[in-house]
């Protein structure tokens, strides 16, 4: 393995709770964005369909009903090993509207544009998101462009808005997991946040790592006959797989158990989260799902994700349990246990 690290860009930003400043942590998909969320943002904007805090938010229309998901992308560098900030931008809006069951039908798509970006950067950019959108089937029905000054703007930030139809007999929703129920995720972790820590900071290793960016709907299609016993699914992008299930035990009030040897990381990645002390679980994601499925129909489940090739590396990772509600816990090899956390601040800024 070669490493070329710059060793100023390798800071850390640190969490400061009690401040009256925005921070980089408060961005982190940690304990600071969801003290962002929850005091500043949900007292103003407060009403049913946002109270859900999911990956969408389903809102009652005429007809029936819709998933509403928005995202900015504000990924540094915008082109990284597997993708760029275009494509990106279309699958994780897809896999949010996905992981509320929902069917995408329509994109909107905001860019904002630095004075100065090459137009063949821009070209490539936009290039990729028509090709994941057509890819996907859901076309980019709206959009805007803003330009701002040179040096206001990483090249350019991308917002999109995705609509889904709801399916009736397919709803899994955060606050749905229940004591017994298998915990399942639909590939190898923290191959997204690693890949763009690489590019960012100029690491080389004897494999290149790339990103996992991809579509999830067509994996979520997998589950749909399962029907309700599928009762929570989540991409775990900012904050990685153990804010994902935090995020859960928290929703659910139950209790979260994972398996430190099941978790499925590449060796590659493995290698790299050890030189720069980094927890894989905590490492963002863009092309896995994690699934909370009723423990009867866990194996089905597998065979079905494993049907797909997004998901011919899911595994079991854990169970729900009704013993300390609201708490992840890791069992390690050594039989112990310890608490999974969200963490306070962000292990890598910038990552979608």
């Amino acid at each position: 393995m070669k490493k070329k690290v710059n060793p100023v860009a390798l800071s850390c930003p640190v969490p400061l709770e009690a401040t009256d400043r925005v921070q980089l942590g408060h961005g982190s998909g940690g304990k600071l964005s969801a003290q962002l969320v929850s005091r500043h943002f949900l007292p103003y904007f407060e009403n049913a369909a946002l109270a859900q805090l999911g990956d969408a938010s389903v809102v009652a229309i005429e007809s029936g009903e819709l998933a509403v998901s928005t995202d900015t992308f504000v990924v540094h560098p915008i082109e990284f090993p597997g993708g760029n900030i275009g494509s990106l931008s279309v699958h994780g809006t897809l896999n949010d509207v996905a992981m509320m069951g929902a069917r995408a039908v329509c994109l909107t798509a905001g860019f904002v544009l630095e004075e100065g970006l090459p137009l063949v950067v821009l070209d490539r950019v936009i290039a990729a998101m028509a090709s994941a959108a057509h890819e996907a089937g859901v076309p980019i029905v709206a959009g805007d462009t803003k330009v701002v000054e040179r040096g206001k703007a990483d090249g350019v930030y991308i917002n999109t808005t995705g609509l889904g139809a709801m399916d009736a007999g397919f709803r899994p929703a955060p606050a749905r997991a229940q004591a017994g129920d298998a915990i399942l995720v639909s590939g190898p972790i923290a191959r997204h946040g690693m890949a763009i820590m690489a590019a960012r900071e100029g690491l080389s290793f004897e494999s290149a790592i790339t990103s996992d960016s991809a579509c999830l709907a067509p994996l979520v299609d997998t589950l749909r006959p399962l029907g309700m016993d599928v009762h929570v699914l989540r991409d775990p992008t900012r904050g990685g797989v153990a804010s994902a299930l935090n995020e859960i035990a928290v929703a659910s009030g139950v209790g979260v158990e994972i398996i430190d040897g099941a978790l499925p990381v590449p060796s590659d990645v493995h290698a790299a989260c050890e030189l720069l002390g980094l927890d894989p679980l905590y490492v963002a994601n863009e092309g896995v799902l994690v699934a909370f499925v009723a423990a009867s129909q866990a194996e089905a489940a597998l065979r079905a994700l494993r049907s797909h090739p997004l998901g011919a590396e899911a595994t079991r990772i854990g169970n729900v349990v009704a013993a300390h509600a609201r708490i992840v816990a890791l069992r390690t090899a050594l039989g112990g246990t310890r608490v999974v956390d969200l963490l306070p601040g962000d292990q890598l800024p910038r990552i979608c």
